[in-house]
């Protein structure tokens, strides 16, 4: 496997991560982005000013993974969106390389922390299809994993959980923030 810069020039890479979006959300998040052309915009926008954009290339240069990074604060802290990998190779250790040469840009960069948010939109936590509010912070303590949410994947590389927006997505569908220092 081999991570590089995701750039305009290489439209075959951009249409295969546009793809990948498009594949790897459908089951769980089927409105994030449920076209192509809602995919391929995404893309497009990660690759302006002030935004990192790397894939994951399988040996037959195949876009098996892709993650984004956008400078906020600054470029203090930066926001990890998005981050996917292709269904059929999940587990394989993709997700993590990914992530940590996406901190390794961001440090190159002068930035110090890294934020996300990763939604519930199906009930995959504790958290989600339920009423959050007037006990927010209450229910997002007892957060418990029920279908391999990918929160779990972000606290594995030292992400914390730092809040919820409840009802971020819709009725009961919240989105989880964690963020990570990563100097």
């Amino acid at each position: 496997m081999q991570i590089k810069d995701l750039t305009a020039t290489d439209t075959n890479a951009v249409e295969q991560a546009a793809a990948l979006l498009v594949l790897a959300f459908r089951e769980h998040s089927p409105e994030a982005w449920p076209t192509m052309e809602s995919a391929r915009a995404e893309v497009r926008e990660s690759l302006g000013p002030g935004r990192i954009s790397r894939v994951a290339l399988d040996a037959k240069r195949g876009v098996v993974g892709w993650v984004g990074g956008i400078r906020a604060y600054g470029g203090k802290t930066w926001e990890l969106h998005p981050l996917v990998v292709h269904p059929q190779h999940q587990g394989q250790g993709i997700g993590r390389a990914l992530v940590l040469d996406l901190e390794a840009q961001v440090l190159s960069r002068g930035g110090r922390s890294i934020y996300l948010g990763t939604d519930d939109e199906d009930g995959m936590t504790s958290i989600g299809r339920i009423e959050l509010y007037p006990q927010v912070l209450e229910h997002l303590v007892g957060i418990k994993n029920l279908k391999r949410h990918p929160y779990e994947f972000y606290q594995k590389m030292g992400f914390a959980v730092v809040g919820v927006i409840p009802d971020a997505s819709g009725p009961g569908k919240p989105d989880i923030f964690m963020a990570k220092r990563i100097a």
